[in-house]
């Protein structure tokens, strides 16, 4: 069986997850934050640590990626720590529950922000959504040059945008530095840290994405060095970019307008640059969730590819099954990408211990060992162990 072309260069993998962290987050999140938190400081400072929280998460699959350069990303780290049953579970789940829920609500997203510029009612949201849903997997079918170049243009398109809400927040008269004020709470330390963990719930999820280029391993071109590059890449693209919008909005607004604000991003822009700020919120946040959604219709593909080409190579009498329609069809049920960088950090343990021997990756990624700490996967949950010892053995290739 063929094997998927490798053509995906490194700018093209750090755009399918920066295009797919950055949707609508960036623009509404900072006011729930600034809510929560009350200051300018925390209010940048828990994008600051939710991106290392990330980042951390973001290593160790990196490592993963440049181990396993395969289709299908955590599918396969699955089907190889733990056995076939568990990859194939997570397939189906990520396939036809997760993901397209995840997909329906940035196109429903989209949909509601096209009415700033054509009314719509209910009817025409949904109509919409599910047409810009159709067409980013119609043309992301017709093959991964054309899904990639895509999503190099929305990407970048969108962080011209934002460059541009950020510059205009700084430069254009309408924002003053006593906005700022108040910079840290007048609260005693220890009270912040609750309304800090509520506030990095919202940042970890505003990060979410940073796996999407595993998904597509197998086409990324010398993927032991562009797969983590991107990841990190990418990562540190999105901290960047959510502490200069937070700091740009607070500039303008002030923290207790931004969190009295529910279109915090509109009405920072409105201040700088009037009607014309809040149609490029607008463009910009439709760029934005264009570009997420084609960023997971494009990599989300490859798990239901991956799980046939799995089944292929177990059946071998089934040789005629056609993998291009697998492919193709894989595009309605998109995949899930890594929610917790504490998972994989354990995933790459267990493949480490599995097989000591087996490549890990010459990225900068850590690993317990490298702090000093043993790696004990099995005493994070209890269901780990039990997988390994019901499937010690790898699946069979």
């Amino acid at each position: 069986m063929a094997d998927l072309k490798r053509q995906l260069g490194l700018l093209d993998s750090t755009m399918i997850n920066v295009g797919t962290i950055i949707a609508s987050a960036i623009f509404i999140v900072p006011s729930a934050i600034a809510a929560t938190l009350q200051a300018t400081g925390p209010a940048i400072l828990v994008w600051v640590v939710g991106g290392v929280v990330s980042l951390l998460g973001a290593l160790s699959v990196a490592e993963l990626g440049a181990a396993m350069p395969e289709a299908g990303g955590q599918y396969v780290y699955l089907t190889t720590a733990y056995g076939p049953v568990w990859g194939y579970l997570y397939g189906w789940t990520a396939g036809v529950v997760i993901n397209p829920a995840s997909i329906a609500a940035i196109a429903v997203g989209f949909a509601t922000y096209l009415g700033f510029f054509v009314p719509l009612a209910d009817p025409g949201i949904k109509g919409v959504a599910i047409v810009s849903i159709v067409a980013l997997t119609l043309l992301n079918a017709l093959g991964v040059k054309l899904g990639v170049l895509i999503q190099n243009v929305l990407t970048l398109v969108k962080i011209g945008l934002l460059a541009v809400l950020i510059a205009a927040g700084f430069v254009v008269p309408g924002g003053n530095l006593e906005n700022f004020s108040p910079v840290w709470p007048d609260a005693p330390l220890g009270s912040l840290i609750a309304p800090f963990g509520v506030a990095m719930l919202a940042a970890l999820w505003a990060y979410d994405g940073w796996i999407e280029i595993t998904y597509v391993g197998g086409e990324v071109k010398d993927p032991e060095r562009n797969v983590p590059r991107s990841i990190v890449l990418s990562t540190l693209i999105a901290m960047a970019l959510y502490c200069l919008v937070t700091a740009s909005f607070a500039y303008v607004l002030s923290p207790v307008r931004m969190a009295a604000s529910s279109l915090v991003a509109s009405d920072a822009a409105q201040v700088t640059l009037g009607r014309a700020g809040a149609a490029l919120v607008a463009v910009a946040i439709l760029t934005a969730t264009l570009g997420s959604n084609n960023g997971q219709v494009l990599a989300g593909a490859r798990i239901p590819y991956a799980m046939a080409r799995d089944s292929l190579r177990r059946h071998r009498h089934r040789a005629d099954m056609d993998l291009d329609r697998a492919l193709v069809e894989g595009h309605v049920q998109p995949t899930l990408h890594l929610r917790r960088g504490v998972g994989v950090c354990v995933l790459r343990d267990v493949l480490r211990r599995r097989d000591p021997a087996a490549p890990h990756g010459e990225g900068p990624a850590p690993t317990l060992q490298d702090l000093g700490v043993p790696g004990h996967a099995d005493l994070v949950h209890p269901v780990f162990a039990l997988a390994r010892d019901q499937y010690g053995s790898r699946a069979a290739a």
